[in-house]
């Protein structure tokens, strides 16, 4: 396992669009992980960096300028009340699986999003995916509860396990501005 210094974590870049989509392919060609069931075009992943980079999170993870990993935050629901909470997800290369990759990636990321003053995040896991569950409580993430068979793909239904992370000062007082 390489050390955790090894590993750079920035935002991400639109050069960098190319290198993501290799990382996500897997997951949506090949599991059920995303519930995605078609690669999108390398100008809409774009164009979902350029959004949520614009108000949450888009990061890479890097080892020797080889990107091995990303995070990202985005709405949890699109109604105002909803605007202090963020949807969280991370994608890491299969051939970079547990060398802590995905740990840094949402330290960071779940660290500039109470910094920008989000209060929750929330992350939905298809399940059975224990690693995923694994990564997600180490880093204090707690489960909410199970949507049963709400996702078909790849010929049978899939449950989602809701998990939720109270930021900053979670729920301990009130908003001072709108995000």
């Amino acid at each position: 396992m390489r050390p955790l210094s090894d590993i750079v974590i920035r935002p991400a870049l639109d050069t960098d669009v190319d290198s993501l989509l290799k990382i996500y392919a897997p997951y949506v060609a090949a599991s059920s992980i995303s519930f995605e069931c078609e690669l999108p075009s390398s100008e809409e992943f774009l164009q979902r960096i350029i959004k949520y980079q614009s108000r949450w999170q888009w990061l890479v993870a890097e080892i020797e300028g080889n990107i091995v990993g990303y995070a990202y935050g985005s709405p949890h629901r699109e109604r105002s009340a909803y605007q202090w909470s963020a949807d969280v997800s991370v994608y890491v290369s299969a051939l970079s699986h547990g060398q802590g990759i995905g740990k840094k990636l949402y330290l960071h990321l779940l660290r500039d999003l109470a910094n920008k003053g989000y209060r929750q995040a929330f992350a939905g896991i298809a399940q059975p995916n224990v690693k995923s569950v694994a990564l997600h409580r180490s880093v204090g993430f707690e489960l909410l509860g199970v949507y049963k068979s709400v996702g078909f793909k790849h010929g049978q239904w899939h449950d989602v396990a809701w998990y939720q992370l109270p930021l900053g000062v979670g729920s301990d007082m009130a908003p001072t501005a709108i995000l």
